[in-house]
């Protein structure tokens, strides 16, 4: 299976003192890659650099196999890269409805589609489709962040701790979703997660960042194994 996101040598620091060091990653396409590690580790770090929201010290990032040196945060999402950062960020003034339209402003027509699509995946944001942000539970906030990047119809979803203060039944049906969706229509994502049972559960290959190092990397199944990686990185 190719990879969809290639980053190679990916170095990134703040004030000069480096988070992220010689970062390798691949996530091949129509697969859940889980990005694992304690807080701290980098996790949110990489997957703002991928977005274009922090600079690179060195390295590269390429998508299909076109580099995005130089690839504005907004250019980065026509070209099919959403990302859905840490906090459940909705526009707290706006309808359920009026948030999702607005994650697919560029896309003209389709975007109608691309909003139905999203209320048959979480049915409690079709009840609700006329409330604001502000009304809505943690976990409808939540469904609302991934919904509202779906409807950019992006090939690869970074997502940033989605299971973050949500009760273990949202939890459950935020990562069934993710899974169908990679399995149905090769929707490619790379989720950090420090519920690591959690992401492990759903992913094709894990990853393990520990101090903005690679540390392993490897099918998801053997990482959920492995005893030694478990209790030094994973907190489990």
């Amino acid at each position: 299976m190719s990879a969809l996101l290639e980053v190679r040598g990916l170095t990134v620091g703040y004030g000069g003192a480096p988070v992220l060091r010689d970062v390798d990653l691949d996530v091949p396409a129509g697969s859940i890659v889980a990005l694992v590690g304690a807080n701290g580790a980098g996790k949110t770090t990489l997957l703002r650099t991928l977005s274009a929201l922090v600079p690179l010290t060195r390295g590269s990032v390429r998508l299909a196999g076109q580099d995005l040196a130089g690839v504005s945060v907004e250019d980065r999402v026509r070209r099919g890269l959403a990302h859905v950062p840490e906090g459940r960020g909705v526009v707290a003034e706006l309808t359920v409805d009026e948030n999702l339209r607005l994650g697919g402003l560029w896309r003209g027509p389709d975007r109608r589609a691309a909003v139905a699509e999203v209320y048959e995946l979480f049915e409690p944001l079709a009840r609700r489709r006329d409330n604001p942000g502000h009304q809505l539970s943690g976990g409808e906030r939540q469904m609302l962040a991934l919904g509202r990047a779906l409807v950019a119809r992006p090939t690869v979803l970074l997502l940033d701790e989605p299971s973050l203060g949500l009760a273990p039944r949202v939890v459950a049906q935020i990562m069934g979703v993710l899974r169908s969706l990679a399995d149905r229509t090769g929707l490619t994502v790379l989720l950090a997660e420090q519920n690591v049972v959690g992401a492990l559960s759903v992913a094709d290959h894990g990853v393990v960042l520990g101090l903005g190092e690679v540390v392993a990397s490897r099918p998801a199944h053997e990482l959920a194994a492995d005893d030694r990686l478990r209790h030094a990185y994973l907190g489990f």
